[in-house]
């Protein structure tokens, strides 16, 4: 039996769930989340516990990746996600508004050539010959600030992503490290703030 799948999920006061045979929605403080129910899998509601049941030893994966979807969608409604990522090199730097960039004189390009919705953007600037915009989806919030850094204190950016889906929050904050992943031997480029990068040595001369 799948260990993650048999372990009973307890739903806290003030979020209500309602459970379907497609799929479960949870209700909470922060927001609403729905989660599709695979097939083979089942869910039951007892007692503000919610536990997770599979038809068969064929859907073991299914079993313990509906739980874990489930559980996050709860954490995600009573206490939300925060992923930070730090934007680390000279002149390297992440702005919301458009105007504070003017200085650069360099050529704005979208992230993605596919059309998208969402009115809120950031715009980065990481030592291309172009800025990056990036589209903000709804559902994701974000906080830039300027501080002092632990490898390069002078030049350093914290861009704080936060939001009720787990899900959301990861792919944005990956497709924002894949702008500019780090360098091996500096460290410049967008990185994951809780992440310990190892840098090569550099190369010396005889």
């Amino acid at each position: 039996m799948s260990r993650v799948g048999k372990k009973v999920i307890e739903v806290p006061n003030g979020v209500k769930v309602q459970v379907s045979t497609k799929e479960v929605e949870v209700n909470g403080p922060k927001g609403t989340l729905k989660t599709d129910i695979p097939e083979g899998v089942s869910l039951k509601l007892e007692d503000s516990c919610l536990s997770v049941e599979r038809a068969s030893d064929e859907y073991i994966a299914k079993h313990g990746l509906t739980r874990a979807l489930v559980a996050n969608s709860i954490t995600g409604v009573t206490k939300g996600f925060t992923r930070q990522l730090d934007i680390v090199g000279v002149g390297y730097r992440v702005e919301e508004d458009k105007t504070k960039l003017k200085d650069a004189k360099k050529p704005i390009r979208p992230f993605s050539s596919k059309k998208t919705t969402s009115k809120r953007t950031l715009i980065f600037d990481l030592g291309y010959s172009h800025m990056i915009e990036f589209p903000v989806p709804e559902g994701i919030d974000f906080k830039v600030d300027k501080v002092a850094g632990k490898t390069i204190p002078q030049y350093q950016t914290t861009l704080t992503l936060s939001g009720i889906d787990r899900q959301l929050l990861g792919q944005v904050a990956a497709n924002m490290h894949s702008l500019r992943k780090p360098d091996a031997y500096k460290g410049k480029g967008v990185r994951y703030t809780e992440k310990i990068l190892k840098l090569k040595p550099g190369k010396t001369g005889k």
